[in-house]
C-alpha cells in the first residue's frame, strides 16, 4: 500500500508579509546579539557566525580546536547575551550519567515519611557547554544522546522534560587523543555543524592582547529573551527556499555518498559512507539561519557552499586508500563543491 502525501502548501500574500515583518524585527536583534558576542570574542567572526546559525536553526554544535582558543568564553558569552540559562560540565573518564542528568536521593520528612526526591543535573538548562566531550565514556555519551535528540531524560522509569529551547555546545581537542573515546557516528549525526576554530589573525591578536590583560575589560549584555529566540527559531522554519536551492542541497549531499549512481566514480571510490538525510535537514534549516543573520529573507547557493563543510565533514568518512593518499574529508567535500558551481 503506498502512501501519497501532498506537497507543502505555498505561504499566501499575507503569510509572507508577516514573515518579512517579523524577519525584519529579528534582523535587527540578531545583529545586536552578534555585535555584542564580538566586543567579547575578538578575530572568530565566522565561528561567532556557525555558532549563531546552530542555535537559530534550533539544533547543537560541536567546537573543535586546540586549547585557549575563546570556545568556552564564546559559549558563556553567548548565553548572556540570549538570555539563556547556561550551566558547564567538564567531561573526565570517571563521569557518571547521574553527573549530568542528576539523581533521586532519599528524604525523610519531619513524621518520620521517607520519599524519593528528584535532584536535576546540569543537563537541566537551556545552553549547555559539554566541555572536551570526548572525555566522557561511552556510557556518559549515551545519556547525553537521548537528552539531545529527545529533549527528555528518563531516570528511574520516570520522563523530564528538558526546558525549552535546549541546546548543547560541546568542545573537543582535535590534538591530544589519550584516554579520550571517539564519538560514535550516531552522536555527532545529532550535532547540526561541526564547527572548526582556528589561531586568529595578527590584529585580532593583538586586540586580544590589548584589551583582554588590562584592568578593565568588556562584559557581555543581554541581547534578546529566550522566548524572543525560540519565536526566531520558528520563523526561520517560515522562511521561504528557492527551488534552486534545494536542487543544491540535495546534489551536494546525494553527491557525497559512495552508492549514488550519478556523480564522479573517481571522487567516489574516495568515501567509505556519505552522509544520510539529516544532512539534508540540516543544510535545509541552516541555510535559513544564515540568510537570517545576513540580513536577507531567503537563502541563496552561496549560504549552501558557505555551510557545507561544517553540516558534512562530521558525517562522512574516507576509505583507508584514500587516507593513505593523503585525501581529507574537505578535500573531498571541496570537490563535491565544485559540481554545484
Amino acid at each position: 500500500m503506498s502512501i501519497v502525501t501532498s506537497p507543502p502548501a505555498t505561504p499566501s500574500e499575507a503569510e509572507l508579509e508577516a514573515i518579512a515583518a517579523l524577519a525584519e524585527t529579528a534582523v535587527a536583534r540578531i545583529t545586536a546579539a552578534r555585535s555584542d558576542v564580538s566586543r567579547i570574542i575578538f578575530g572568530q567572526e565566522k565561528v561567532v557566525l556557525q555558532t549563531l546559525v546552530t542555535v537559530l536553526a534550533g539544533g547543537h554544535g560541536l567546537l573543535v580546536g586546540v586549547p585557549g582558543l575563546a570556545k568556552t568564553k564564546l559559549v558563556e558569552t553567548l548565553g548572556t547575551v540570549l538570555g539563556l540559562h547556561a550551566q558547564r560540565i567538564q567531561f573526565t573518564p570517571d563521569l557518571l550519567p547521574s553527573d549530568i542528568l542528576g539523581s533521586e536521593v532519599m528524604e525523610q520528612a519531619a513524621d518520620g515519611t521517607r520519599a524519593f526526591r528528584f535532584l536535576r543535573g546540569p543537563v537541566f538548562s537551556q545552553l549547555l557547554m559539554a566541555d572536551e566531550i570526548n572525555r566522557a565514556s561511552p556510557r556518559t555519551q549515551s545519556a547525553l544522546l537521548q537528552a539531545m535528540q529527545e529533549y527528555h531524560v528518563t531516570i528511574a522509569g520516570q520522563s523530564h522534560d528538558l526546558p525549552r529551547p535546549f541546546h548543547v555546545l560541546a568542545t573537543q581537542n582535535p590534538l591530544e587523543q589519550e584516554g579520550t573515546y571517539p564519538l560514535p557516528e550516531a552522536q555527532l549525526d545529532r550535532f547540526l555543524m561541526q564547527i572548526d576554530v582556528h589561531y586568529p589573525d595578527l590584529e585580532a591578536e593583538r586586540r586580544i592582547l590589548l584589551e583582554t590583560t588590562g584592568a578593565r575589560q568588556a562584559t557581555p549584555q543581554t541581547a534578546m529573551s529566550p522566548d524572543e529566540l525560540v519565536k526566531y527559531q520558528q520563523l526561520v522554519r517560515q522562511m521561504p527556499v528557492g527551488e534552486k536551492v534545494i536542487d543544491s542541497i540535495l546534489k551536494l549531499v546525494r553527491g557525497a555518498r559512495p552508492d549514488e549512481r550519478d556523480g564522479d566514480d573517481s571522487l567516489k571510490k574516495l568515501i567509505a559512507w556519505g552522509p544520510g538525510p539529516r544532512a539534508s535537514q540540516a543544510l535545509m534549516l541552516t541555510v535559513r539561519a544564515r540568510a537570517l543573520v545576513e540580513g536577507r529573507l531567503a537563502p541563496s547557493l552561496d549560504d549552501v557552499l558557505a555551510l557545507a563543510e561544517p553540516v558534512l565533514q562530521h558525517r562522512m568518512a574516507l576509505t583507508f586508500a584514500a587516507r593513505a593518499d593523503g585525501y581529507t574529508v574537505r578535500d573531498v567535500i571541496r570537490r563535491v563543491k565544485e559540481t554545484l558551481a
